[in-house]
């Protein structure tokens, strides 16, 4: 069960997670999005648990693909010359 239940998690993210360019918006659309991602995920069948054993919190799993997809989207804009 787990395996489907990774397997959702990733194609959910992939289809939901979109680029934010305010960190304080990407929190608020963590939370929202985990709570879709829960709802959808009960709907599948799927135990929250399950999915918590594979990834952990799913809420800060879904804000870190969102700055990631933001770090992204302003390196095209912008480069990172911190290094």
């Amino acid at each position: 069960m787990s395996e489907h239940a990774i397997e959702f998690l990733r194609g959910w993210i992939g289809e939901k997670v979109q680029c934010q360019d305010l960190p304080i918006k990407i929190d608020k659309q963590a939370e929202t999005l985990a709570r879709e991602c829960c709802a959808k995920a009960a709907e599948a069948g799927i135990l929250l648990e399950d999915i918590q054993e594979e990834v952990g919190d799913i809420q800060e799993l879904i804000a870190s693909r969102l700055e990631e997809a933001a770090e992204e989207g302003t390196s095209e804009v912008k480069p990172d010359n911190s290094e």
